[in-house]
């Protein structure tokens, strides 16, 4: 996995959003690396996951739920779309 696959699979996401007439789109760490594949299992590249959900924050969008490192599948963001 690298950045520019969870990147893609987040426009998807909000994509998707959009077209159901959503204002807001909620991602969880774990579901967002599973869709882009390798998760669970040990070369799992949830740093690199947590690390494109954040880097895509703008104004307005919330951090619901973190894990204590910051990093990790529970990590949840509230997007602003």
């Amino acid at each position: 996995m690298n950045r520019i696959e969870f990147e893609n699979m987040i426009e998807k996401l909000f994509d998707q959003a959009r077209q159901n007439g959503l204002n807001y789109k909620t991602i969880i760490a774990g579901d967002l690396h599973e869709k882009v594949g390798c998760y669970p299992s040990p070369n799992n590249r949830m740093p690199t996951c947590c690390d494109v959900m954040k880097k895509k924050m703008k104004a307005g969008d919330v951090i619901v739920e973190s894990p204590p490192s910051g990093y990790g599948a529970s990590l949840k963001i509230k997007y602003k779309l």
